[in-house]
């Protein structure tokens, strides 16, 4: 550590962290196939190891808008000689994304060792910690901003229990899957978004880089987040009100059941309709998920289904189902 650039407890100016974690935040450019492989889109990410893993968004590295064909990672090293920055550019390949987190992990194979960033412990962040932010907005490659920590633990997503930072660092497209950083120079957060709205200013998210841990771990082992839990049937979603309309049972029609998970062997067929998950009425799949959400690959809930008999008289039966892991999209 420069002297210069540390504090009497060895936490470095901003000036410090941004000369000590520039070369490990990388631009990340996507090419899509909608406009004959073109670039599609740029954002930024972290290089976790030496060796050449990469942390960012899932959306940075795949989209809703077109499939992306390419993954380029354009990794900035100094010429020890004359101090000049150098652009390298990597072919990445995508080892696991997970939607629900936002998290990807891509890879690619460097020529010599990459400069890793330092993970951090989110959990000691305090509000009003000063951080920084690293990344390429708008494609303007490592630009530093700094702010402090706004909010800890916030639930920014309706669906799952990822807790968030908040800061008021500047942050723009092309941040996203960058480091926020402490004083200290290690990663705390996966910058994740802007809350885009006419009335909010310099209101950023950054994923806590405890709640990431994981999530990375099992992208680079597994290729998917493991231990969530899953039913393993496709269906057709009946409202009450399709059901009144067309004279059929509101809940999720079973079009198809995974025979390699649990659910093979419960007594569930193709055509019953499941009106209750351990009897709370679920008419979507969504309502599912949240019943799902505190269980785990193993646990077993009951089913009420209802069921056509040959005759066309419908019954209701209890079914129980185990749960199956849930092994990535």
């Amino acid at each position: 550590k420069n002297a210069e650039n540390t504090d009497a407890d060895g936490a470095y100016t901003v000036e410090g962290v941004a000369s000590v974690v520039c070369p490990s935040i990388v631009e990340i450019e996507t090419y899509g196939d909608a406009k004959g492989e073109q670039l599609s889109g740029t954002g930024s990410g972290i290089i976790s190891s030496e060796d050449g893993y990469i942390i960012t968004n899932a959306h940075v590295a795949e989209n809703d808008y077109y499939t992306v064909t390419k993954l380029v990672v354009n990794v900035n090293t100094t010429d020890p000689n004359n101090g000049t920055s150098v652009s390298t550019a990597y072919e990445a390949d995508l080892l696991g994304s997970d939607t629900d987190t936002d998290l990807a992990v891509l890879k690619i194979k460097p020529d010599s060792d990459l400069p890793a960033a330092a993970l951090g412990d989110s959990d000691k962040l305090s509000l009003g910690d000063d951080v920084v932010v690293i990344g390429n907005p708008l494609g303007l490659e490592t630009s530093v901003s700094k702010g402090v920590v706004s909010g800890l633990n916030r639930q920014v997503y309706d669906d799952n229990s990822i807790s968030a930072i908040q800061t008021d660092t500047a942050i723009n497209s092309g941040n996203s899957g960058g480091g926020l950083f402490n004083m200290y120079g290690e990663v705390v957060g996966v910058v994740n978004m802007k809350l885009i709205n006419d009335n909010a200013e310099n209101l950023g998210f950054a994923i806590t880089i405890n709640d990431a841990k994981s999530v990375i771990n099992d992208l680079i082992t597994k290729g998917y987040v493991s231990g969530r839990p899953i039913l393993g049937i496709t269906c057709v979603q009946v409202s009450d009100y399709i059901g009144a309309v067309r004279g059929m049972t509101p809940g999720l029609v079973v079009t198809d059941i995974d025979q390699d998970m649990a659910i093979a062997s419960s007594g569930l067929v193709v055509g019953d309709t499941i009106t209750a998950i351990n009897g709370t009425d679920v008419r979507t799949v969504d309502e599912v998920s949240e019943i799902l959400k505190d269980k785990k690959p193993g646990d077993t809930v009951t089913a009420t289904v209802v069921r056509t008999d040959s005759r066309g008289r419908d019954k209701s039966v209890d079914i129980e189902i185990t749960l199956s892991e849930y092994t990535g999209n």
